[in-house]
């Protein structure tokens, strides 16, 4: 396990734990569920090593980040306002680089889209712009990947379900979404973000304030949704998708969209063999394509682009 430094920081009125490592412009690197900042244990020393001051949180509901004081609905414009409160309390300029995967790509969507001028590239996995995220989310084969949406609606019971023998759930779904992985140095930090049911009903939270099944999916809940996260970006973007990523599922013609969503110079590819959990996968060669972007981009600016949204 690489030697991280650890630190504490105020933004949007909660005290955030984090990892980091380096000097430099700000690299704020967002995780998702299930999930910790440690599978950023792998880039966060090579962005140190690129000249970055990569900073990884524990996000909001996940121990020991203090926990909010509701703990029942986290919505998307909440992640949204983190990221932003972050990029301000950590002393982020325009050089920041977002980093984000899973509900962090969420809020790198939404917050590189509301305020593009505190951000200079972003480097996103495994979630879409909203549009594409939409056009998934209705088919069959998503709705059987993201029956976790609607299990975790139980809200009587979930809790309980999930932190079964020793959440085993958690290790099924990493299962699932990363097929072929050992994930046996990773699932014990997961699970120690979680395991004080404060924090799992926090990090179930997320799932209550997006997916309560008698909105989802209605017009008003498809513009909040947009408004919080719905946006094309200024900025070059690197996107990237696993072809076995369980979780959620992009074709070829999809993720070659992407960049039509975002700024100048930016890229995407769909990486043949990898699922959800990239970064702790493959993390040498994950590591050489967002090292290898943030240097190939470096000099281009931030500029709108004509957007398909």
């Amino acid at each position: 396990m690489p030697e991280l430094e650890r630190g504490t920081v105020e933004a949007n009125g909660l005290q955030f734990h984090y990892l980091t490592a380096g000097n430099g412009p700000l690299a704020l690197c967002l995780h998702g569920f299930p999930d910790s900042p440690w599978t950023y244990r792998h880039l966060l020393p090579e962005l140190a090593r690129a000249g970055f001051r990569a900073v990884a949180p524990f996000n909001r509901g996940f121990a020991p980040t203090e926990l909010p004081a509701d703990r029942h609905h986290v919505h998307t414009s909440t992640m949204v306002a983190d990221a932003l409160a972050l990029n301000d309390a950590l002393g982020g300029g325009e050089d920041s680089v977002l980093i984000a995967h899973d509900w962090g790509a969420v809020a790198a969507w939404g917050a590189a889209g509301q305020a593009p001028e505190r951000w200079g590239r972003c480097v996103i996995l495994n979630i879409p712009p909203f549009e594409i995220f939409g056009e998934n989310i209705v088919t069959y084969d998503q709705i059987k990947r993201s029956f976790y949406f609607w299990y975790f609606q139980l809200q009587r019971v979930i809790e309980g379900s999930i932190s079964a023998n020793d959440f085993e759930f958690i290790d099924r779904i990493w299962g699932d979404w990363s097929p072929g992985y050992d994930a046996s140095k990773d699932l014990p930090l997961v699970k120690d973000c979680i395991r004080e049911p404060a924090y799992l009903q926090t990090a179930l939270g997320y799932y209550w304030g997006q997916f309560d099944p008698t909105r989802f999916g209605s017009p008003e809940w498809a513009e909040e949704q947009k408004a919080a996260w719905g946006y094309s970006l200024e900025h070059p973007t690197l996107y990237l998708h696993g072809t076995t990523d369980g979780c959620h599922g992009m074709s070829h013609e999809q993720v070659a969209r992407v960049p039509g969503y975002c700024g100048r110079g930016s890229e995407s590819e769909l990486i043949e063999g990898v699922g959800h959990f990239m970064l702790v996968e493959r993390p040498d060669e994950i590591n050489n394509r967002v090292l290898g972007f943030l240097q190939r981009t470096q000099n281009t600016p931030r500029r709108p682009i004509a957007a398909t949204t």
